[in-house]
């Protein structure tokens, strides 16, 4: 699979990720494809800058934060699963195929996920848009084309995680029919004050298109 036929018109003032350059384009044409080795830097930084703060006094391990998701994409990206993809939301006008705006995620993990044995099922993650491209419809986009790939793997039922204190992230799910399955509590919420991880689950109709 190499393009999913979703087309996003949006108009604002953006910047370029890593050089800052402004870029004003009356309306803008996305599509959404598989990603590229060659997409691995753009991806990473995508979601470093979602993910991290580059402000206070952690900001100087941005750059080493970042440098792991680069690396950790890359050895999935090498050698990945039977059924994972990497998708990549990027600006479809002429000579713009490299302007990246958004990734996702979608893999299949298992009840047993060291030995991959039992009940198999679609999970979502590193959902992530650049700053300048959010409430324009980017991540929306994205989550209805993993849904349309996991049918195409032959499942019904589609699973991500999500902080209880992440407000909009959550609304944007529960708008796209995503349910609360489970809300895990873990130390990290005692001890370093830190959100439980919701597990959100969606059935996906047979008839659904994107």
């Amino acid at each position: 699979m190499n393009k999913i036929n979703t087309k996003l018109a949006l108009k604002y003032r953006f910047f370029h990720p890593y050089q800052q350059q402004p870029i004003n384009p009356a309306c803008c044409q996305f599509q959404i494809r598989t990603a590229t080795p060659a997409d691995l830097i753009g991806v990473s930084q995508i979601i470093a800058e979602s993910f991290h703060s580059q402000q206070g006094m952690w900001g100087w391990a941005f750059p080493l934060l970042r440098l792991g998701i680069y690396e950790d994409l890359r050895h999935r990206m090498a050698s990945p699963p039977s059924r994972h993809i990497c998708l990549v939301a990027f600006e479809a006008t002429t000579g713009a195929a490299n302007n990246l705006v958004g990734s996702v995620e979608l893999g299949v993990r298992y009840s047993d996920s060291w030995n991959q044995v039992g009940m198999g099922f679609p999970y979502l993650s590193n959902l992530a848009v650049h700053p300048q491209y959010r409430r324009h419809g980017v991540a929306s986009g994205l989550l209805t084309s993993c849904e349309k790939v996991s049918r195409d793997w032959g499942f019904q039922d589609l699973y991500l995680h999500v902080l209880e204190n992440n407000h909009q992230a959550r609304q944007l799910y529960f708008k796209l029919g995503y349910r609360v399955h489970k809300v895990e509590s873990n130390w990290n919420k005692f001890f370093l004050r830190r959100s439980s991880q919701m597990l959100l689950h969606k059935h996906l109709s047979t008839d659904s298109t994107i």
